[in-house]
């Protein structure tokens, strides 16, 4: 870094799971949420409950497995109980599910969560699947209320992925209980996309190698956090604490930081942070630490000024959701001129970092930031905007699938 001068800069902590083989993965703790309102009838319906099954097929012995329904009430279709008991019981249960009535998604989250409990073990993945094709129309709606919900399961560390079903169900709330317990968030335009969202869902629970992972960062004297992009992050003078539920066997997730550093003297070694890793090792069952700390050289030479791709990218990755998320706030206030120009301009700087730090991942959002820019019409709002939502979930989180 340059000496004697104040800059900012920006750290980036990657969390790599470790590879696990079949026989150390997780026992998990699984319940379905399913939308049985009106609107599921038919085709939707029939691919949800084809999907399931195919999921209970590849649940393991000692896995546990629930199904709850709702329309203008919630139903226990299936009580929470281990998996291998009965299979042909699961699946003759789930064949019987019919769609009506109204939508009581609040209460179908609150009935799932209950039977959850009833198995919950720090050392199983608890996870809810909730699947959803329209808007919370009986019992609490507000966002706020569904935050709350998610926020204390979070607690308990029990992770929410949401799936919605085609263009009537609200993207915002969807994404905004993944987000609130860091689970995954899929939108699946038609009810043949389900099975391979399924599929790929529990692959991921499967491959869950440490939960309760609490990274804390401590910056030294000289050096200010401003912000993590695009993680919830808790900042208190010099110390940054960031949760995450779970972490993927062979997958990365990672904390991006920017630094506001003082003008430092020239020397060779500089001590900017330290950080701390405390989970819940899976294959362990035990609570392990990680630590290290964070140094930069400061020189008045140019020689060996070079930015790290990997961060740059990451960093262009993030500043990207941002501004696409500031177009989808303009589109929802009709300035259509105003957001597609953003887009545009998003899509120009893709360009440009893509070229710069030779990054596929930027060069993709360079396209899917055109393709936006071309679909703001009424006509393909709903569809863009949810397409948008599930990418701007996927790149903050980092989600694989």
């Amino acid at each position: 870094m340059r000496a004697q001068q104040q800059q900012t800069t920006y750290l980036r902590i990657g969390l790599v799971g470790e590879h696990s083989s079949i026989a150390n993965k997780a026992l998990v703790n699984v319940t379905m949420i399913i939308d049985k309102s009106a609107s599921m009838q038919g085709k939707k319906m029939a691919c949800a409950k084809e999907a399931t099954a195919l999921m209970i097929d590849q649940l393991r012995q000692d896995d546990v497995i629930a199904i709850v329904t709702y329309d203008h009430h919630a139903d226990i279709l299936l009580p929470a109980r281990i998996a291998t008991e009965d299979t042909s019981r699961l699946k003759t249960s789930l064949q019987q599910l019919s769609a009506g009535g109204q939508t009581a998604l609040f209460n179908g989250i609150e009935t799932a969560a209950r039977e959850i409990r009833k198995f919950w073990d720090r050392d199983r993945v608890n996870r809810l699947i909730l699947l959803s094709d329209g808007l919370a129309n009986v019992g609490l709606c507000s966002p706020e209320e569904f935050g709350a919900l998610a926020n204390t399961l979070s607690q308990e560390n029990i992770a929410i992925t949401t799936i919605g079903l085609g263009l009537g169900y609200n993207e915002d709330l969807m994404t905004q209980l993944a987000r609130q317990s860091d689970g995954n968030h899929a939108f699946a335009e038609q009810g043949i996309n389900l099975t391979s969202i399924f599929n790929n869902e529990f692959k991921e629970i499967c491959a869950v190698i440490a939960q309760e992972v609490n990274v804390t960062i401590l910056c030294m004297e000289g050096v200010r956090p401003l912000r993590v992009l695009g993680r919830d992050a808790q900042i208190q003078g010099t110390k940054v604490a960031v949760k995450l539920n779970q972490l993927y066997s062979e997958q990365e997730k990672y904390i991006l930081l920017e630094l506001e550093v003082s003008a430092f003297p020239v020397k060779p070694e500089v001590i900017l942070a330290g950080v701390a890793v405390v989970y819940r090792n899976m294959s362990t069952h035990l609570t392990e630490r990680l630590s290290c700390k964070i140094a930069a050289t400061f020189t008045d030479s140019l020689v060996g000024h070079q930015a790290n791709a990997m961060v740059m990218s990451a960093v262009a990755e993030q500043l990207a959701a941002e501004k696409n998320n500031l177009a989808i706030q303009l589109r929802d206030q009709g300035k259509i001129a105003e957001a597609q120009q953003l887009l545009w301009d998003n899509a120009r700087c893709l360009a440009e970092e893509s070229a710069q730090y030779h990054s596929r991942t930027l060069q993709d959002l360079h396209q899917n930031s055109l393709l936006a820019a071309q679909h703001l019409d009424p006509q393909n709002w709903q569809r863009q905007r949810k397409l948008m939502r599930e990418q701007l979930y996927k790149i903050t989180h980092q989600q694989k699938y």
